[in-house]
């Protein structure tokens, strides 16, 4: 609800934007309705330090799994990132990495499942697995 001509300049000086979890399609919605979405490849200096949903929202889907907003069409996100993101391995019941292998099965491309103790840190568009923890990667 705060217009563009207040939150763009706070966005445009800022080093890093922590963007925390929730519902990926919820938050990729609303990171294309305000216009976010379209502001993100005029900074490439920006780091985005994503929580969670803050992180898959980057990934082109998230897979149906990790669909729960009840307006999303499908589970497409906004497809920064060319690669799918599996979080909270362990961290949850129906997160282990089972769950992660049937998942990947249904993902196209490369895929990551990632434990809380685990990033994955992007730079000109090559990724690599920072850890003290438990991933893995699926795919090519």
């Amino acid at each position: 609800t705060i217009g563009a001509e207040r939150w763009v300049p706070w966005v445009r000086d800022a080093d890093v934007l922590l963007v925390d979890g929730g519902d990926a399609t919820y938050l990729c919605h609303w990171m294309k309705e305000s216009g976010l979405a379209d502001l993100l490849p005029s900074l490439p200096e920006l780091v985005w330090l994503g929580v969670s949903a803050g992180s898959m929202v980057m990934t082109p889907r998230i897979g149906a799994e990790f669909v729960n907003w009840p307006f999303a069409r499908d589970d497409r996100t906004l497809g920064v990132v060319d690669f799918h993101i599996f979080p909270h391995l362990n961290a949850f019941p129906d997160n282990t990495l089972a769950d992660a292998e049937r998942w990947a099965a249904d993902i196209d491309g490369p895929a990551y499942a990632i434990d809380e103790q685990t990033a994955i840190k992007v730079v000109d568009g090559s990724a690599e697995v920072v850890s003290e923890g438990q991933w893995t990667k699926f795919g090519p």
